[in-house]
């Protein structure tokens, strides 16, 4: 399972995209600088947008999704329990899991942003996916809610998982990583190697390398632990 982006290019204006790449099976962390293109790479690899030249070749993906950052955009139902069935999920279940048992018979629309967000992510992550992109998942979410989204993460059955994220704080095991900037898409490589040509890479985590250490991976606790 794999999707391949074989020298594609996107332009709008005066802004451009380019990437060659191959994502494979694992979790994929990519940052960059807002309006750098990580939405458009989004919408790419989810077959939202089209490449002016190039492809992008999905092997072995057949159910996929792109999870936007603003959580309204998916709401397709009058309620909780509704949306919750609308993923072929346990409405009881995933109401839990995410702590609106006491809402299911709510309009979505009269939860908040934060409630919306969770909802949303406990929905996607009740099912399996091949291919999963989640652009900004983190956001609208406190520290224990984004903590929670990283244990989803790392416990989830998706074979291919592209995280686009300005979070600095709160990050999930990665097993990938990439930059976005100067027009192009890159993939530094596997962690732990590639943490080291991070440039984007987490406070905690540029203070652990100034210092000689080396962590396994990039969440705070690998940093705590490195040696």
């Amino acid at each position: 399972m794999q999707v391949a982006l074989e020298e594609i290019a996107f332009s709008r204006r005066a802004f451009t995209l380019a990437c060659s790449g191959l994502f494979e099976e694992g979790i994929h962390l990519v940052t960059g600088r807002v309006g750098s293109g990580k939405t458009t790479l989004a919408l790419l690899l989810a077959g939202l947008l089209q490449p002016d030249s190039g492809s992008v070749r999905r092997e072995g993906v057949g159910a996929m999704t792109l999870s936007f950052q603003n959580p309204e955009y998916h709401v397709t139902e009058a309620t909780v329990r509704a949306e919750i069935a609308s993923y072929g999920a346990d409405p009881d279940a995933v109401a839990g899991r995410c702590g609106l048992a006491d809402r299911v018979d709510d309009d979505p629309f009269h939860l908040s942003r934060g409630e919306l967000k969770r909802l949303h992510l406990a929905c996607l992550f009740a099912r399996a996916w091949d291919l999963l992109v989640l652009d900004e998942p983190f956001s609208s979410l406190d520290c224990v809610q984004k903590r929670h989204l990283c244990r989803w993460l790392e416990e989830g059955d998706a074979g291919i998982t592209v995280i686009f994220t300005h979070e600095r704080q709160v990050l999930p095991r990665a097993d990938f990583l990439w930059e976005v900037a100067d027009g192009r898409a890159s993939c530094l490589g596997p962690v732990p190697g590639a943490i080291g040509r991070w440039r984007y890479a987490p406070p905690y985590l540029k203070r652990a390398l100034e210092e000689g250490r080396r962590p396994a991976n990039i969440r705070f606790e690998d940093v705590r632990e490195a040696r």
